[in-house]
């Protein structure tokens, strides 16, 4: 089974890790732990997507956006700290996020060529667009991704893509990118109480479970069996979002699922996706507790089978 790991994934933000919530260097701990167990190959794009290719796929206005400190620093929901140069962000933040995206396109490069399923440690860059960045989101990985495999006729036109979103925060950004694009099928499992709220894209999810806040690992895993048995026709490719913020020891998605629950959320998703016969690759998303690295390395081995067996 193909996992996708780079020691650039890792955000080695020092001091500064502490303005934030998310674990900069989960990556490097999810690798550690996995590295010990059989029947897994890691695998890393060569270098990070380039500079050329983010801005195919960026406004003009958000080439300049990425280029200012202050609006970076917003996006990372970090605080306007004047120490904070934007050479730092480069190095530490947006070089880290890049090679998350390469990874996004090596794995999806290579599950349609191979038909395997690929699991990305990083990405899943939900709330990025192309004309905006927030949510510690500032390259959309999956839309950047399309758009160069379109490019490379990899993806035809007419091909369906399936993006399901299991994070605890709508995919705004995703629902953005694909807005007039019909053959972009989104599936979101999320808090509605929280951010994002914007109702002009959760309109655009065509398979929505709107969930409390507080839902249980019952409730959830209730309400994905029946997302997922609304999935119909075929796929050329399918993104999982499996964020882990869905923990009832997350701080900021407010639901209450076990290790357990998010183990059995990624089994049913690679499942699904076994019967329906679509390869698949699996992004980081979201995750603010140390809990999440434990419910990582648990959903990948529980997911070993469908992941090694790929597409029939």
């Amino acid at each position: 089974m193909k996992i996708i790991y780079n020691d650039n994934f890792n955000y080695d933000l020092g001091l500064l890790q502490h303005l934030h919530p998310f674990e900069g260097m989960k990556f490097r701990k999810i690798y550690d732990q996995l590295s010990q167990k059989d029947g897994i190959e890691f695998v890393s794009p060569v270098e990070p997507v380039s500079d050329e290719i983010i801005g195919e796929f960026f406004s003009d206005v958000m080439i300049q956006l990425v280029k200012n400190r202050n609006g970076v620093l917003k996006a990372l929901e970090f605080p306007r700290l004047p120490f904070i140069s934007h050479s730092y962000l480069e190095r530490r933040v947006l070089n880290p996020m890049r090679w998350g995206v390469a990874g996004t396109l090596y794995g999806a490069t290579n599950a349609l060529l191979s038909g395997e399923n690929y699991w990305n440690l990083s990405g899943g860059y939900h709330h990025a667009m192309c004309n905006h960045m927030e949510g510690f989101c500032v390259y959309n990985d999956i839309g950047i991704t399309y758009q160069q495999l379109m490019k490379s006729g990899e993806l035809l036109t007419d091909d369906r893509i399936l993006i399901i979103d299991t994070d605890a925060h709508h995919g705004n950004g995703n629902a953005h990118v694909f807005m007039d694009n019909p053959n972009v099928v989104l599936l979101d499992v999320y808090n509605a109480s929280i951010y994002p709220t914007s109702e002009y894209t959760r309109d655009r999810v065509n398979i929505s479970m709107k969930l409390k806040p507080g839902t249980d690992g019952e409730t959830y895993l209730e309400c994905m069996k029946i997302a997922l048995s609304e999935i119909q026709g075929d796929f050329r490719l399918a993104f999982v979002i499996a964020g882990t913020d869905v923990l009832a020891s997350d701080k900021l998605g407010g639901l209450k699922l076990s290790v357990e629950d998010v183990k059995e959320r990624d089994r049913l998703t690679l499942t699904k996706l076994a019967e329906v016969n679509v390869p698949a690759v699996i992004l980081g998303g979201g995750g603010y507790s140390r809990e999440g690295i434990k419910a990582t390395v648990s959903g990948i081995q529980a997911c070993l089978p469908l992941l090694a067996a790929g597409v029939v």
